[in-house]
């Protein structure tokens, strides 16, 4: 047999010994590599060192976006609030949307923190002295969600998912539109947070934006963002529609405080009421700015088209929506800071 000469036995024996493992045991996807930048809604420039592997969700509408990416699984801590989908609930919690404890978001070890503008400035930057990499999202109307999915996409290695996700929401909302740019007409609509006092969403809210795009006019949109507004003013607005928020969560039933509109004397000559063309939402669905903000846009639309067929007779409910003849009474509570609560 011929011998190799020593030197080149050492040549090759060095060459497998630096090319075998560097093939073998890096991944091309290894996770020191990955380094994306983001400016978030909050106009902070982000840089995201490695894929994020354990995310803390600071607002019910961003553990919706996370979950709904196929992050499930690399969500390790939500609010109390974050009940959908139903394996959020399965999370440890680090308080309320408003009521965010710092000690325990830094006691799971998150690489990344989803944060929302409602939990406050003072969290936020309290999380990044404690060198915690920080987006906060606060979309200001449904091109902003779509953005948002982006972007949280984009920061997380998720960019198909996310693309896979937006399109056909892209797709939904169009068809809206379509079919509302074909109305006639667009009745007035009214959509009620709650009855007493009547707290109503006026300009620059998602649901004004929802009634716009569904083919209606808000009966408020002179009021800014969400407001009180009263008996009178409520009267003399005369709303063709009225959406109203699911009680559920809110001190009430599920239909609760349309049943308490419709039980109020002073507004039986309202034309939504008179005509029960009260509708209830569900208040998670249409107050969140997560991807069922569509399906808010979908309910909406149907329930227009409802009261318009149906004219001054009786309804038949929409899809996930319900007319309601029977009246019954209901304990008021001041709950503005809910409206906030559940937008995101």
């Amino acid at each position: 047999m011929k011998r190799i000469p020593l030197l080149t036995a050492l040549f090759l024996a060095a060459l497998c010994i630096a090319v075998v493992p560097a093939n073998a045991a890096i991944p091309a996807d290894q996770n020191t590599t990955f380094v994306r930048t983001v400016t978030d809604d909050s106009g902070a420039t982000v840089t995201i060192h490695g894929e994020p592997q354990r995310i803390v969700s600071l607002a019910p509408a961003n553990t919706e976006i996370l979950f709904a990416l196929g992050l499930g699984d690399k969500v390790v801590g939500v609010t109390d609030y974050c009940n959908y989908p139903s394996e959020a609930k399965t999370k440890p919690s680090i308080g309320g949307y408003s009521t965010i404890s710092v000690e325990k978001v830094i006691a799971l070890r998150p690489d990344l923190v989803v944060a929302s503008y409602g939990n406050g400035a003072d969290v936020v930057s309290q999380l990044k002295t404690l060198n915690q990499t920080v987006i906060t999202l606060n979309p200001g109307n449904i091109t902003g969600v779509l953005e948002d999915i982006t972007m949280v996409g984009y920061a997380t290695r998720s960019d198909d998912n996310a693309t896979a996700l937006v399109t056909p929401l892209r797709a939904r909302i169009n068809a809206v539109e379509h079919n509302a740019s074909a109305m006639t007409a667009h009745p007035k609509v009214a959509q009620i947070v709650w009855n007493d006092p009547l707290y109503v969403s006026g300009n620059g809210t998602f649901q004004d934006e929802l009634i716009t795009m569904a083919g209606g006019t808000n009966a408020f949109s002179d009021k800014p963002y969400w407001a009180t507004v009263s008996a009178e003013e409520f009267v003399a607005a005369n709303p063709d529609i009225l959406l109203v928020n699911s009680g559920t969560g809110m001190g009430g039933s599920e239909d609760s405080i349309a049943r308490a509109l419709e039980n109020e004397s002073r507004f039986a000559s309202v034309a939504a009421i008179k005509n029960h063309h009260v509708y209830v939402i569900d208040s998670d669905i249409v107050d969140r700015g997560g991807p069922r903000i569509v399906d808010a846009l979908e309910i909406v639309a149907a329930d227009i088209r409802d009261a318009e067929r149906t004219g001054a007779g009786s309804p038949t409910p929409a899809p996930g929506a319900q007319g309601f003849g029977s009246l019954v009474t209901i304990g008021g509570l001041v709950l503005g800071i809910a409206v906030v609560l559940r937008r995101v």
